[in-house]
């Protein structure tokens, strides 16, 4: 059973006198930051210095430094680049500055679990990380509450590793809402699993699929938009607030008896099957390997050729025209 913790649980004082350097300052080293900052925190930033993250920090009113220095002057350092450069620059810029006694930490156990970053022994190495967009933990914080979060222990060398991680997450507001304690591999595979299954990969190209259907069918484009991806915010909203059986008293009938009865031809169990296949590649390492090689050897040019072709498919086109029936007329 996953243990669950909150703001009793957590005391900000083992922060005190400690500096928290955050590596990059994209939308969750934003988030991230400020709210440590609000809640008293010493926090530097560390970005490249001829980049719009050093711009933005700056005028946010952070003292900002490069990735090396930042890292020599802080106890705590809160790498939250992207996934794919942790540990270039871990190698390059912040290794060297890891003495006995400091504390590494990240969002995403990604680079530990891979084995793309191996800290020394005399180190703590944490991680803290909201389960949320930064938009959403930001806005959660200043409204006086929070997002739920996870906290894992790598390495302890200090013994109180899993007290600065808690710590963190209330400087942060987690803690309001609820921090659960966890392994690095844990929060690893099964975040990289729900992205790639449901939440990303698998509900994408549901939507766009029921979309294509729909269209190539001879229905208009607009309405089969409304239909397969505008209304799934609504559905999502009503699991979030109370499960799926509550989305089912909400909707009609009709719709409850068409999802017990298409929905396990449309989604058969050969999906489950692919889906344990799936878990495979990303516990084998297979995905991160591939993943790596892509940025790192390709250029990430498949990504962007992908994402490219995304924004010219019928159902992104026919979205920007629904969404804008919905802006605010000046």
């Amino acid at each position: 059973m996953v243990k669950i913790l909150h703001d009793n649980d957590a005391d900000m004082s083992f922060l005190k006198g400690k500096t928290v350097a955050v590596i990059g300052y994209g939308s969750q080293g934003k988030a991230q930051a400020m709210c440590m900052r609000d809640s008293g925190v010493n926090v530097i930033i560390g970005v490249r210095q001829d980049g719009e993250s050093f711009k933005s920090a700056t005028n946010d009113g952070f003292k900002v430094l490069s990735f090396s220095d930042a890292a020599k002057e802080a106890d705590i350092v809160h790498i939250l680049l992207p996934d794919e450069h942790h540990g270039p620059v871990y190698k390059k810029d912040i290794e060297q500055h890891m003495t006995k006694g400091k504390i590494l930490s990240c969002s995403h156990g990604f680079n530990i679990v891979f084995k793309e970053i191996i800290p020394s022994a005399d180190i703590d190495v944490i991680m803290v990380a909201p389960k949320s967009p930064a938009t959403e933990e930001r806005k959660a914080f200043l409204a006086g509450f929070g997002v739920p979060g996870l906290v894992a222990i790598h390495q302890n060398a200090s013994g109180k590793a899993l007290d600065i991680a808690l710590a963190m997450a209330k400087s942060m507001g987690f803690t309001r809402a609820g921090v659960l304690e966890c392994t690095f591999a844990q929060e690893t595979y099964e975040d990289l699993f729900g992205e790639q299954n449901v939440l990303c990969g698998g509900l994408v190209d549901l939507m766009k699929y029921g979309f294509e259907t729909l269209v190539e069918a001879g229905y208009p484009p607009e309405m089969a938009y409304f239909e397969c991806v505008h209304e799934v915010k609504l559905i999502v909203d009503l699991i979030f607030e109370g499960g799926i059986q509550k989305m089912n008293a909400v909707i009609s009938n009709t719709a409850e008896w068409g999802e017990y009865y298409n929905g396990p031809q449309i989604i058969t169990p050969d999906v489950k099957e692919k889906m344990k296949a799936s878990l495979k590649r990303i516990e084998s390492g297979e995905f991160a390997r591939v993943w790596l090689n892509e940025c790192r050897q390709n250029g990430a040019k498949t990504l962007l050729k992908k994402r490219e072709e995304l924004g010219q498919h019928l159902v992104e086109t026919t979205g920007k025209k629904i969404r804008s029936l919905f802006e605010k007329k000046a």
